[in-house]
């Protein structure tokens, strides 16, 4: 399995960015079409972006214009930046491959709020 560790979130005002990032544990990870998945308060976790391999991008209705979806294969690091942010980004953020895995992390809280 490859492990994956989720960090960068935080409080930030509507209208601020974030970059989140996902550590990978195994080499595995330059293969993967991989994905950020969001999971709101009382919501279904739901797929926000991935990028494959070779760097195709697929954005949610919700974020495409505001996030952007990036990975640095010989760091097998994922990011995720966000601008633009609004009160209904509000949720644990997780990467995964995508279709996901059940090989879920802990996740990084994000909190949009004045």
């Amino acid at each position: 399995q490859v492990q994956l560790v989720e960090s960068g979130g935080g409080l930030v005002q509507p209208g601020g960015s974030l970059r989140l990032s996902c550590v990978a544990s195994r080499t595995i990870f330059r293969i993967l079409t991989m994905g950020w998945y969001r999971q709101a308060p009382g919501k279904e976790r739901e797929l926000v972006a991935r990028i494959t391999s070779g760097g195709s991008t697929y954005y949610a209705d919700s974020v495409k214009g505001r996030f952007t979806i990036s990975r640095d294969n010989a760091k097998i690091t994922l990011y995720l930046q966000m601008d633009k942010l609004k009160p209904e980004d509000t949720a644990v953020y997780y990467c995964n491959s995508s279709p996901a895995s059940d090989n879920w992390g802990q996740g990084t809280q994000v909190t949009v709020s004045s």
